[in-house]
């Protein structure tokens, strides 16, 4: 107990230390922000001191380093997280107490990074977490946005999209790093030349960018070595003209540092124009280019010859943003470096290891020749070196097969295939789910997996329990440390305890208690944010995720309707009172996915104020949806659907976070849906829809009709018709003509129709399960117990074991 008192203590001396310090206030006068950061503070320094031993411990020992490199990380809030990993939380809270202060109130001052957009950037986060809870050497590298995705507002019943300056007020977390700041050339002509020693390539008349870089660290459970978040932020090379300045044309006189520093402004850049193009490639190149120049330079400097990079470092190519990294480390070695092709890509095709996300092939990234050439010439024709040598190669493999070859090559038709060059060059390509896995073999990249079948692997996605149970769901968190103790923080497998409380009555009124508490919170939470009253007594089913028509937010809001025309009607359907929550952004230019948010909040409006209706059914769409967010909303779910189009979602990590928070899923049988089916038994998730082979067997031989469906189905005829015909005060003819007759694709791409009625049947079943609340503890529960296996410890370490082969970090710093 003596020793319980002196950490509060000197939590306390440490953080009334800061305000003095720090800002000169007293804990009187600090407003709430400068109280918040001198909290932060004591605990980065905490985290910092550990991250600087370790670091030079990993250099001296030459343990092999990770770099992953993505687009996105959506980190969250770091203040409470790392509280929890330093097993400092109770500690802090009591001390916060203490002063007088409330450790949530204070975590309110946090903003969250405005790093990513959804499930990518979010499971990097997780990914980071394991990476130093399994004490593995990483960084992580991206790009330190000033601006995130964006402020969703919802006005007029429409999306508005708002400015994110996430920065505004600073981060607290990061530590520049201007000593390993590098240049970033874009543009310019390719000159070729020949010496004694070989081909010399120099690069003239190109105009670069300052690319400086942010650390932060990032602190796992228990761990020995926290790990790196690099961010790399654009720097003009001169500031401020003063020859246009003194002139008096003041805009022109910081005209190339803010079209310099444009590049890291925004998260996605529209690119419905040229110009967002442009800005989107040059983004991708900035951070991969910055990070292959560190990452080599790096090397030098601690073991010299840089054939040996592959012992030392390996690199993860998060999707296909971050693919230039592979050419422009051939660029760094043969320019820079002096090695010869050879020697260039025997390091390259040893360093690199590739994720895909998607099976559509319309999301896989492809640039137009013309304008990558401008834009990165020598990167073009790294690239297109390196395709005339691998079409060379399927030559001999496969003489004369032109069609085989142009499908696997690189550059064709005038675009670069970057799925192509990563497979190609990459030694490992995994999926994120079994199912996932299976497609891409057999689909997305079967001439691939047929010339190279030792490359590919599926490694399931997971979540870090330690956020998205322990930080998010506290009620639940203290039930299962009082029955099964702390252990399962460090080790996953320590979750199968909870399958022998699932007879323990008293263990399950506990875990539904704990499923209220997390109710009522977000209840208080959306009352206070939107001003809208939602009875805590009543079912929570959501649907949260970014907004896309394969995720079929527009399946949910149909049966919605359907609903509300049955209770209109008097048709005797019995309907469990229950509140729908929808949450989702809607890409700035995805003009049909706005739409489905405009019917949302529509109907929305119509079942929420019709008398005969607003006391069953409620719909809540949860606006500007962000890892905060999803923190309140999760643990509070009964249900989580998980509704997406059979062989469209390559995993999910949603279904994940609401099953290990005993949400029971209602889903289709598509990426991870699979697996959590699997591990909860088919009696503890609610399955509907078409197969895959189903729906490839239609795309096939084109034998699906939405309309026959329409006119044979009453119920999703009444539902599509509330579309056109008034019931909502406004016309949704694009949304209905999208679905029966197709625009400039086919009509009803993604099986709503198909599945209304399999999805009808599945909720009817799920309502009569609800209401024998035995059986729906069980299940919910069970949904808990099952979740080990999807946290993210146990996908990193097969990530290490199949594909990285890091070494542990022990606690001297030996390997």
């Amino acid at each position: 107990m003596a020793q319980k008192n002196e950490k509060r203590e000197r939590i306390k001396e440490m953080i009334l230390g800061k305000l003095r310090r720090g800002f000169g206030k007293t804990l009187a006068e600090a407003t709430k922000e400068q109280i918040y950061k001198a909290v932060a503070l004591t605990v980065r320094d905490l985290v910092a001191d550990k991250w600087a031993d370790r670091n030079s411990m990993v250099e001296a020992q030459g343990n092999k380093r990770l770099y992953y490199l993505s687009a996105e990380f959506l980190m969250g809030r770091l203040l409470v997280n790392n509280m929890i990993n330093l097993h400092l939380m109770e500690d802090y809270k009591q001390a916060l107490e203490e002063l007088g202060l409330d450790l949530g109130e204070i975590e309110e001052q946090e903003r969250d990074a405005g790093l990513g957009n959804g499930g990518l950037g979010r499971l990097a986060a997780c990914f980071l977490d394991s990476l130093s809870t399994l004490d593995l050497p990483a960084v992580g590298c991206s790009i330190r946005y000033e601006y995130g995705l964006f402020r969703q507002r919802i006005l007029d019943g429409e999306q508005i999209e708002v400015d994110d300056n996430w920065l505004e007020q600073g981060n607290v977390w990061e530590i520049p790093r201007p000593e390993d700041q590098v240049e970033v050339k874009y543009g310019g002509e390719i000159e070729e030349y020949w010496t004694e020693q070989g081909l010399k390539v120099a690069h003239k008349n190109y105009y670069s960018v300052i690319a400086i870089p942010y650390d932060c660290p990032v602190m796992g459970y228990d761990s020995k070595i926290p790990a790196t978040l690099r961010l790399w932020s654009a720097k003009a090379k001169s500031g401020l003209d003063m020859d246009y300045f003194n002139r008096g044309e003041y805009s022109r006189a910081v005209q190339e540092r803010e079209l310099a520093e444009i590049i890291s402004k925004v998260l996605y850049p529209e690119d419905n124009h040229e110009q967002g193009r442009q800005l989107r490639l040059k983004q991708f190149y900035f951070f991969t280019s910055a990070t292959m120049q560190y990452m080599v330079r790096k090397h030098k400097a601690v073991f010299g010859d840089l054939r040996t990079l592959p012992e030392h470092a390996t690199v993860q190519i998060n999707d296909t943003h971050p693919a230039l990294a592979i050419p422009e480390l051939m660029r760094i070695l043969m320019d820079e470096e002096g090695l010869s092709w050879d020697e260039a890509y025997g390091v390259t095709s040893k360093m690199f290891n590739y994720t895909n996300h998607t099976v559509m092939s319309e999301a896989l990234e492809c640039w137009n020749v013309e304008m990558f050439k401008e834009l990165l010439p020598r990167v073009y024709g790294i690239i297109y070196e390196i395709n005339e040598r691998f079409c060379e190669h399927l030559w001999q493999q496969y003489p004369g097969d032109w069609d085989r070859i142009g499908a696997m090559s690189i550059v064709s038709y005038d675009e670069i295939r970057m799925a192509n060059l990563c497979v190609a060059v990459c030694g490992r390509v995994n999926g994120v789910s079994r199912l996932h896995g299976e497609i891409i073999r057999a689909r997305l990249f079967r001439n691939f997996y047929t010339a190279f079948p030792e490359k590919f692997l599926s490694i399931t996605n997971g979540v870090t329990h330690r956020r998205w149970l322990v930080k998010a769901n506290q009620p639940l968190a203290r039930l299962l440390e009082d029955r099964i103790g702390t252990g399962f923080l460090k080790d996953y497998r320590q979750m199968d305890q909870i399958q022998d409380l699932l007879e323990d009555e008293r263990f399950l009124d506990e875990f539904m208690q704990a499923k209220l508490q997390n109710k009522i919170r977000l209840c208080d939470y959306v009352k206070r944010a939107q001003g809208i009253d939602i009875d805590h007594n009543t079912l929570f089913d959501v649907h949260a995720k970014r907004l896309h028509e394969y995720k079929r937010q527009l399946l949910k809001v149909l049966h919605i309707l359907h609903l509300y025309q049955t209770l209109k009607h008097g048709q005797g359907a019995h309907i469990t009172p229950c509140t729908f929550l929808f949450a989702a952004k809607a890409s700035p230019g995805y003009a049909r996915a706005k739409s489905i948010i405009r019917l949302i909040l529509a109907v929305a409006g119509l079942v929420n104020n019709d008398p005969d209706t607003r006391d069953i059914i409620k719909v809540v769409f949860f606006e500007n949806y962000n890892v905060s967010c999803a923190e309140i909303l999760i643990p509070a779910a009964d249900v989580s659907e998980q509704l997406s189009t059979a062989g469209l979602e390559a995993s999910g990590t949603g279904n994940m976070k609401f099953m290990m928070n005993g949400a029971v899923t209602l889903g289709t049988m598509d990426g991870a849906n699979v697996e959590i089916h699997d591990h909860v038994g088919a009696e503890n998730i609610f399955i509907f829809g078409a197969s895959v082979e189903e729906i490839n067997e239609m795309e096939r031989y084109g034998t699906y009709h939405p309309s026959r469906y329409y006119e044979q189905n009453s119920d999703i005829r009444q539902a599509l018709n509330c579309l056109i015909d008034g019931t909502l005060g406004e016309q949704f003819s694009d949304l209905y003509h999208s679905i029966l007759f197709g625009d400039s694709e086919r009509a009803d791409k993604y099986y709503i129709v198909y599945d209304f009625a399999s999805y009808n049947q599945a909720f009817i079943k799920l309502m009569e399960t609800y209401d024998n609340k035995d059986t729906w503890k069980r299940m919910a529960a069970k949904n808990t117990a099952a979740s080990g296996y999807f946290c993210a410890d146990r996908t990193i370490g097969e990530y290490n074991d199949k594909v990285w082969h890091l070494t542990p970090l022990d606690q001297g710093g030996n390997r």
